[in-house]
């Protein structure tokens, strides 16, 4: 009996707990942002290896973006963290209030002795670390969230409590998409007996500094506030990073508050970070006015706190002030690096200023002792290359062997194909023939780039020739090189031969990718072999490469040009079926393709398809449903169609808003026109759509109407109003109404409104010629009384005399 109710209390235990996770698994992420709540500490995990390394390293804090986010974020239906969009607005709410100006002076409100420490926020992973069988294994089960169920997510829990804090680290920064590792932090950190250590705080940092995941960084620092963990200045300087990678420079300075508010004294570090944000963010004198407090503060300045203001001078175009700082350092106690001579050089290659990258070399050595290396050579080289000035650059590497210095062939390449771009194959070619004589072999991306520099000036043969030299000379050609000499037949009309190409790729032991299904696709659909192209698809997809929404609409909009609109149908189905990524636009190319030959009934049954297939329509889908319907007067139903997109919370376009007018005025019904306008209106105002109105009317000559909604249009007595004022007029006197035209006259005048000079005297002719010589007179008088200059008028009023007379 005792069994019997262990076991039952375990089953209950059990069931509790799964309730609990089940309601709780689903928290979005600002949950652990916001929430008071401790983790439960079971046990401390030991530590593994790791190093500390200084963040003072002077090239680590000046990295680019990493890779774009893409894919599935969540790694299942139960723990769906909502990892947001770093445009939902500012979560720095604390500190709303404080500027730029005030968060650079708060600077100077910190005292303390500004020792620096061993810096604990840099936390450097073993590289054994990455290639241990539970990290492996982690990953691998992470890659199948898209698939998650209860199994998969009991085994990762499983290996979860067997990961040491070095592991955990290496996991994070495995991850390609930097928002899925937050995602598996915020996992790992609801379940039961686990705990992150301080250094997994401090990697997610780190990782989310090189992203745009501001609010992300923003919440594990408010998560490390309340939890009490140790936040130095480093782990600060990571949130002003992320928050400068997204643009958002005041919300980087204001977390300088945030770190006075948490009691934190700056070092040089967070320093250098803060001058690094405001640089980027082109505030070279908030940076400049930064420096001086922090100096005021006993924080001096290091070699990178000035490189990254010579930086600053050079992005604003100002080399000359860059110099003059690098003359001023040994002054101020720190001697200039080779970084600070290569940051203006850099500046100098661009625009072309040779003397004075010369001049510069020469101050190297004078100035600073420093020689010109190898690394001095490459860094002019592939920058001169690299802003098309392949001359200068041929004429630094010549330098560089005359010293000494062995340029590889990776600066031989980027002049290579500097020349390539040019159209300069003839220099192109000998160069590549002078590395194998300098003892430099060319290797595939050299070759490559002669044969798409051969493609580009339609020298399809000679980049034939290439590709064979690249076998004599025991050099393989890759995808690339394949892909590029595809690309150049397809351009030269010969796809056939591209097609050919893919199908025996395997004899020649290379594998087309999908960028070479998608060149010679394109080729196949502008010489109009539109089934061929489909069948390349079909093919495409086989082999694991699905086509874009945007070359699928390419191809459907081949057929429909053709007034082949069922087979683009057809090829859209297949697509969807195939698992292919198709999206509104291709549904609504399709259905404007049915519109265009008037089969009004497939293109509503589209419509349908949409809702099956779950791709909702949109604006425009709705306003070719519209037009269509309108030109054939079934305008009940393209009301209803108006009715039913508004209901959906779409907003009408301009375009929307022209269709509509030009098919009911096309039909004479202008009542109902104008209550589905008036429902259009309240949900997307559209400022000149009575203008617009009137106009149709008139280009129909519905004057009368027309007539009627002057007065709206005439409440705004804008420029607008006055032309189609004008358009009213028009129509009127090529309607021989004479009087009418002076009625609208006499109305722009009460609004100050001064019709146009040509336009009144057709007016005054045609009213004379009437015998309404008192609303003639009437009309010129209100031109002069208007303000009308008198030399423009008055060859008018003589020739309106004479006429008179």
């Amino acid at each position: 009996m005792a069994q019997n109710l262990n076991i039952l209390r375990r089953v209950l235990a059990y069931r509790i707990l799964n309730h609990f996770y089940a309601n709780h698994l689903s928290c979005p992420a600002r949950y652990f942002a916001h929430a008071s709540y401790s983790t439960t500490d079971f046990r401390v995990q030991s530590e593994g290896s790791c190093n500390i390394r200084n963040i003072n390293d002077k090239n680590d804090g000046f990295r680019k973006v990493g890779s774009g986010f893409q894919g599935d974020l969540s790694f299942g239906a139960s723990i769906n963290y909502d990892v947001e969009d770093e445009g939902d607005g500012d979560e720095v709410g604390e500190e709303e209030g404080s500027s730029d100006d005030e968060s650079i002076e708060l600077i100077g409100s910190f005292r303390g002795n500004h020792k620096q420490r061993e810096n604990i926020a840099r936390v450097e992973i073993d590289e054994n670390e990455f290639r241990h069988p539970l990290v492996k294994e982690v990953c691998r089960l992470i890659t199948l969230r898209s698939a998650w169920n209860p199994n998969l997510e009991g085994q990762l829990r499983h290996v979860l409590r067997s990961l040491k804090p070095p592991h955990v680290c290496a996991i994070l920064r495995s991850q390609v998409d930097e928002r899925v590792a937050l995602n598996f932090f915020y996992w790992a950190d609801r379940q039961w007996r686990y705990k992150h250590n301080t250094i997994v705080y401090y990697t997610l940092l780190d990782v989310l500094s090189k992203t745009k995941l501001c609010q992300g960084a923003r919440r594990i620092l408010r998560l490390m506030t309340r939890r009490g963990i140790e936040c130095p200045p480093e782990v600060f300087g990571y949130v002003m990073v992320s928050y400068s990678r997204a643009g958002k420079l005041r919300n980087a300075l204001r977390i300088l508050t945030l770190m006075q508010k948490a009691g934190v004294e700056p070092n040089l570090s967070i320093c250098n970070t803060a001058i690094y944000v405001l640089v980027k963010g082109n505030k070279l004198e908030k940076a400049l006015r930064f420096l001086e407090r922090m100096q005021i503060t006993g924080i001096e300045p290091d070699i990178v706190t000035y490189n990254c203001l010579i930086k600053g001078y050079c992005d604003l175009h100002r080399s000359e002030d860059g110099l003059k700082l690098i003359a001023e350092m040994p002054s101020k106690g720190c001697l200039p690096d080779k970084v600070s001579y290569y940051t203006v050089m850099v500046y100098f290659c661009k625009d072309k200023k040779i003397e004075e990258v010369k001049q510069l070399m020469k101050s190297m050595v004078s100035d600073s002792t420093l020689i010109p290396d190898q690394v001095t050579y490459n860094t002019l080289i592939h920058t001169l290359s690299k802003h098309g000035h392949a001359d200068d650059a041929l004429n630094f590497l010549r330098e560089a062997e005359d010293k000494g210095f062995h340029i590889d062939k990776v600066g031989y390449s980027a002049i290579v194909h500097s020349f390539c771009k040019e159209g300069r194959m003839d220099e192109a070619k000998s160069l590549v023939n002078n590395m194998y004589s300098r003892g430099c072999i060319p290797d595939v991306v050299t070759y490559t780039a002669i044969i798409n520099g051969f493609c580009r000036t339609r020298k399809i043969d000679e980049a034939k020739r290439m590709l064979q030299q690249m076998y004599k000379h025991g050099c393989k050609p890759n995808t690339v090189s394949y892909t590029a000499l595809l690309n150049g037949l397809c351009h030269n009309g010969k796809s056939l031969e591209a097609r050919e190409m893919i199908k025996v790729s395997e004899e020649h032991w290379w594998t087309p990718n999908a960028i070479t299904y998608s060149a010679v696709m394109h080729g196949l659909r502008r010489e109009g072999r539109l089934f061929e192209a489909c069948e390349l698809i079909r093919e495409m997809v086989e082999k694991g490469f699905f086509p874009t929404p945007v070359e699928i609409n390419q191809l459907i909009q081949s057929f429909c040009r053709n007034k082949e609109v069922v087979e683009a149908k057809l090829f859209l189905q297949e697509c969807l079926n195939k698992g292919c990524a198709v999206n509104v636009v291709n549904f609504t190319t399709v259905i404007h393709g049915f519109c265009q030959t008037d089969d009004l009934e497939a293109a509503l049954s589209m419509l349908d398809d949409m809702y099956l297939s779950n791709k909702h329509p949109d604006a425009v889908t709705y306003t070719a449903l519209v037009d269509a319907l309108g030109k054939k007067g079934r305008l009940d139903m393209a009301s209803e169609l108006i009715i039913k997109m508004l209901s959906k919370g779409l907003d009408p376009t301009p375009v929307t808003y022209r269709t509509v007018i030009h098919r009911y005025c096309q039909w004479g019904r202008v009542g109902e026109m104008l209550k589905l306008l008036e429902k259009m209106l309240v949900r997307q105002p559209f400022g000149t759509v009575y203008n617009q109105v009137i106009e149709k009317l008139c280009a129909f000559g519905n004057l009368e109407e027309a007539d009627k909604l002057l007065g709206e249009v005439l409440r705004t007595a804008s420029k607008v109003d006055a032309n189609t004022c004008h358009v009213l007029m028009e129509s009127y006197l090529t309607k021989g109404v004479a009087l009418s035209a002076y009625k609208v006259a006499c109305r722009m005048f009460s609004r100050n409104l001064i019709p146009d000079l040509k336009l009144c005297e057709k007016v005054s002719k045609k009213l004379m010629l009437e015998g309404k010589l008192v609303e003639a007179d009437n009309l010129m008088i209100r031109l002069v009384e208007r303000g009308i200059q008198q030399n423009e008028i008055h060859s008018e009023v003589s020739r309106y005399s004479k006429l008179k007379s």
